[in-house]
């Protein structure tokens, strides 16, 4: 994808930046940013890299991270938990899925779509295989990537499993 540089002025506001300031970012002179800005230059190839690449660069710094974006109360079961209390779990808090976590180890995952496709009486009977689980500081963007394949993303610190993020905890934020 081509770099639009008609969204230079733009993108340089949206990140509360001024002339000056990115420029430095992007290791060209202010002078030539406002010229850019104004459209009274065109700027050579190596330059306008230097802008998008200092464009991705501060976006993705201010990008979102898991710890922000996470559920921190994670509702799980055990594999020995009876299909008729996870279901009762499920209604109570209204959620469509659950992990399933032995000895502090993720070990499955239970959705309401398991339980309608298997019969079983407990949930290593129905459980499909566990969710991803990725450290707290994953950006936004690979969230959003994972939550496209997956009905929930497990957020850790450590060996611990320190919060949840589902689709719904994306809608929340924006």
């Amino acid at each position: 994808m081509l770099f639009d540089l008609s969204l230079v002025k733009s993108l340089r506001k949206q990140l509360g930046l001024t002339q000056n300031k990115f420029a430095k970012q992007a290791g060209v002179s202010q002078s030539l940013i406002a010229k850019i800005e104004s459209g009274r230059l065109d700027p050579s190839y190596s330059v306008v890299k230097k802008l998008e690449e200092t464009v991705n660069r501060l976006s993705a710094s201010n990008e979102l991270t898991a710890k922000e974006i996470m559920t921190k109360k994670v509702l799980s079961v055990s594999a020995s938990a009876s299909v008729k209390s996870i279901i009762e779990l499920l209604q109570k808090h209204q959620v469509s899925q659950l992990p399933v976590i032995e000895d502090g180890r993720v070990i499955g995952l239970i959705s309401e779509g398991c339980l309608l496709e298997k019969e079983g009486k407990t949930a290593s009977d129905v459980m499909t295989l566990p969710p991803p689980i990725v450290h707290e500081s994953t950006r936004k963007s690979v969230l959003v990537a994972l939550l496209r394949q997956y009905p929930l993303i497990l957020i850790s610190k450590g060996s611990d499993v320190v919060g949840v993020v589902t689709k719904a905890d994306l809608l929340r934020i924006l």
